[in-house]
């Protein structure tokens, strides 16, 4: 009697596992992505006017060829990457909350919401930097710009994710890669274990040492003046400039400005922008739109250390 075919089919070759994706963060990882979260939500709500409450999960979403990517570069205190990705709908979302629309959105996300979006990113990419120091171990700086979906394999994957008034999912993708995790976990510190010290045997009672001469206090000159002094100027009002930038223009090129005629500025397109008091920098930082006014969030306070000689 001879096999039949099917009894001499050879086994099917096992399939790799598809890697596990983390379901419990580490502190650092949980930290990072809940500062982003809060940024997140401060810069929605002060765009909109309404307030902004997101949810971190650790479930990824369903990728599709219309997601938004951007990729976030980290310098300074930590160094490596992370990635946001975007739902198109999502994008279209935040984009419009951004800009006080309220008219509902076309298939796609269009050119004028995908820069808004940016611009939103880019906002609450600044606020993280501050927010970030702590966990950082130092200042951080970062690097957003639009990409693809990265090359690296993510260490972790975060989802924030909200509903709108109408009931419509906003949902935002972390990635974080392998090297920004490392980093993140050699800030923290492993807690020194406990260290017993044996008993001290009794010593015999140490005799008074002579006190030495009391140092005279500082002349009333040289003392700081009392905070009273400075509580008598609060609520002197100040104005403040901001300066975009500069340019040295011939007496000709002046005379002849005119309706239509553009002045080109020193300064680069993404440079700091200059807060001046009385005509002197006093901080610099970068433009934002706060209810649909011009605002700045200080990245730098300038050190107006006095002149020798000059009274402090």
């Amino acid at each position: 009697m001879t096999d039949s075919p099917e009894n001499n089919v050879p086994d099917a070759p096992a399939k790799n596992p598809a890697p596990k994706l983390r379901t419990e963060l580490r502190s650092e990882l949980r930290n990072w992505c809940e500062a982003w979260k809060t940024c997140l939500q401060n810069v929605l709500s002060q765009a909109s006017g309404q307030p902004a409450a997101f949810e971190i999960s650790c479930q990824p979403v369903p990728g599709a060829d219309s997601d938004v990517w951007y990729t976030v570069v980290a310098g300074g205190a930590v160094h490596g990457e992370m990635t946001l990705r975007l739902p198109a709908a999502s994008g279209t979302r935040l984009a419009q909350k951004f800009l006080s629309e309220t008219e509902p959105a076309s298939e796609g996300i269009t050119p004028e919401h995908k820069e808004a979006l940016e611009e939103l990113l880019r906002q609450i990419a600044g606020l993280a930097t501050t927010a970030l120091a702590p966990t950082a171990g130092g200042e951080v700086q970062f690097h957003l710009s639009a990409s693809a979906a990265p090359s690296w394999s993510s260490d972790a994957i975060v989802c924030l994710h909200t509903r709108d008034e109408a009931g419509t999912p906003i949902t935002i993708e972390i990635q974080i890669s392998p090297a920004l995790a490392a980093e993140l976990q050699s800030r923290v510190q492993p807690a020194p274990p406990a260290q017993t010290s044996p008993r001290p045997s009794p010593q015999p009672s140490p005799q008074p040492s002579p006190q030495p001469p009391s140092q005279p206090s500082p002349p009333p000159s040289i003392l700081p003046p009392p905070p009273s002094s400075y509580r008598r100027l609060m609520d002197v009002g100040l104005d403040v400039k901001l300066r975009f930038g500069t340019r040295r223009m011939l007496l000709r090129d002046v005379l002849a400005l005119s309706a239509g005629v553009v002045v080109e500025l020193d300064n680069a397109l993404h440079s700091p922008v200059d807060l001046l008091l009385d005509g002197r920098l006093i901080a610099q930082g970068e433009v934002v739109i706060v209810d649909g006014k011009y605002g700045l969030r200080i990245t730098d306070v300038v050190d107006s250390a006095p002149v020798a000689g000059s009274p402090v």
